[in-house]
């Protein structure tokens, strides 16, 4: 892997770190997340067939997983490259793109957004939760998954030559299940030899980052080129989130624009606030992680775009970097967040 120690690794080839720029560290471009779908309550059964109309756009906003047509982000190319070239307009340069087997990867269109928009794309490699692992998969011993995930990254995916940039997310549920914990092997073992950065989709428990991380250790990932996403959502109090932190992952706040009532995958969590988000990052800037801090929205909806109504890719350089400064958090460490920590993230070693 000489060839891309030093390196990022985009849908386009090999990139100098130095050209990454601002980096939102999860998102995604185009995807099919229907397996997810999450019917209504009995007398709104009507709205999860409905067009996506003004009128709709809150209840949307509430349900975004009991709306058919919403978990389609793949329908919307057109819609998806106008919003990176408004994302490059606003000084954005860099999106990883999570999508990996399970949830429709399709990186020829990845590929077509970056040549046509001029923002680079990391591309993920590996396999999502279990609910998406076909049987095949789930019968694959670890060696196997290993040989696939690797071969994504230094050969090509779904019959293409175009080369992941990234291992995952990698999907995990609560509790872990026998094959997600085959494929966290798989990465991790992939990992080692490639020398490439992780990113890791936890399961919806507090106890989930911990238990994921040293599953990983003991199977020889680096975790400090590892991100646990979705941290907003997971962990909540101050003491568990320090503790996890210890464990040297980078800590990534990717929801920023999601701010619902009821989270439908876990009722009891009180999804936070935009604000809320940005009082636990300086919580951990004030304790000394500002170096492994990461952000993103983790678009995977329809609702999410400007189209319908939504924040957009260009949320977080827009609204929420201001918010920060204003905060108390420095335009150098903003930076950090933006620039700095995904770099090094996402270089080979």
């Amino acid at each position: 892997m000489s060839d891309l120690s030093g390196k990022v690794q985009t849908v386009l080839g090999p990139l100098d770190p130095k050209k990454l720029g601002r980096t939102l560290t999860h998102e995604h471009l185009t995807m099919n997340f229907d397996f997810v779908y999450y019917p209504p309550p009995p007398e709104q059964e009507d709205h999860s067939e409905e067009p996506i109309t003004m009128n709709r756009l809150y209840w949307l906003k509430q349900n975004p997983y009991s709306h058919r047509e919403n978990l389609r982000l793949c329908q919307e190319l057109e819609a998806v490259k106008d919003e990176l070239l408004l994302f490059k307009k606003n000084g954005g340069s860099t999106i990883v793109e999570n999508t990996i087997t399970g949830i429709s990867r399709d990186v020829k269109a990845l590929k077509k957004l970056s040549e046509e928009t001029g923002v680079n794309i990391v591309s993920g490699a590996g396999f999502y939760v279990d609910q998406t692992h076909s049987p095949e998969i789930r019968n694959m011993p670890v060696e196997k998954l290993t040989e696939i995930i690797i071969n994504e990254v230094i050969t090509g995916v779904d019959g293409t030559d175009i080369k992941c940039g990234v291992i995952g997310e990698i999907g995990c549920s609560w509790p872990l299940t026998e094959s997600e914990k085959k494929v966290l092997q798989a990465a991790a073992h992939a990992q080692t030899q490639l020398g490439c950065p992780l990113i890791i989709h936890p399961g919806r428990n507090p106890d989930a980052p911990g238990q994921i991380v040293r599953l990983l250790q003991e199977a020889g990932a680096d975790i400090r080129k590892t991100v646990m996403s979705h941290l907003d959502r997971t962990i909540f109090e101050k003491d568990k989130m320090l503790e996890f932190a210890k464990l040297g992952s980078y800590l990534e706040y990717d929801l920023f624009g999601t701010e619902m009532l009821n989270y439908h995958f876990r009722p009891e969590v009180d999804m936070p606030s935009d604000v809320e988000r940005i009082k636990g990052i300086c919580m951990l800037i004030n304790e000394g992680y500002e170096d492994r801090i990461v952000i993103a929205h983790d678009i995977h909806t329809k609702n999410r775009l400007l189209k319908y109504g939504g924040h957009g890719y260009s949320h977080i350089l827009i609204n929420i970097v201001p918010k920060m400064l204003t905060r108390g958090i420095s335009q150098a460490v903003v930076d950090k967040i933006l620039i700095d920590n995904p770099k090094k993230w996402l270089t080979f070693k």
